[in-house]
């Protein structure tokens, strides 16, 4: 079968968890600045939420653009991301609610979703280039996946150490979306060539 319903169901969910994390955002009750600084934890979970789950939509348009068919697994595959992405709401209105980021489980569960998310990401990828052959794009572009396991290997050191410093394990956290941020050269010459043909 096509992607077509796949991409629409994919882009509808991550639209209904990004508006559903705008949604938490509380306006303060005051018109102060003092007032404005009181919901500014909510707010910087909530960018690097974003920028997360923009990264997630990012990758996962790419993926597409370059998948010619999936099947039944596929389709689990990535109804278990989405589970996982879907899930990121809830963690970071806890980790946003508790002002100052100290409370070390918020911080260990939000890395765990994001564990969980990086880990499902790789099984789709995994699932879609099995079930192409050998000249699929995806298999050409995923030969090292050393940002997938860099991601996967900082996760795994950052869920535990939010309980010795938060603070190390949130810049952890911010350290992934970085390495994520930065373009692939190599997939945007694919993608390139793609749209030349």
């Amino acid at each position: 079968m096509k992607t077509g319903r796949l991409e629409a169901f994919s882009d509808g969910v991550l639209a209904i968890v990004i508006t559903i994390m705008v949604l938490e955002m509380k306006a303060p009750e005051d018109t102060t600045l003092q007032g404005l600084l009181t919901v500014a934890p909510v707010f910087i979970s909530y960018l690097l939420s974003f920028i997360y789950l923009g990264i997630y939509w990012n990758n996962h348009h790419h993926l597409m653009q370059v998948t010619q068919k999936v099947n039944g697994k596929i389709l689990w595959a990535n109804l278990h991301l989405l589970f996982w992405l879907s899930l990121i709401p809830f963690v970071t209105s806890w980790v946003g609610e508790h002002g100052h980021y100290y409370e070390a489980l918020p911080i260990a569960v939000y890395g765990f979703v994001l564990l969980m998310s990086a880990i499902a990401y790789f099984i789709l990828e995994r699932m879609l280039i099995t079930y192409h052959d050998d000249n699929y794009a995806l298999s050409k572009l995923c030969t090292n996946g050393t940002k997938e396991y860099a991601s996967l290997g900082i996760y795994l050191l950052a869920v535990p150490l939010s309980y010795v410093n938060t603070w190390v394990s949130i810049g952890l956290y911010v350290v992934v979306a970085l390495i994520w941020l930065m373009p692939d050269r190599k997939l945007e010459e694919l993608m390139s060539e793609i749209e030349e043909h």
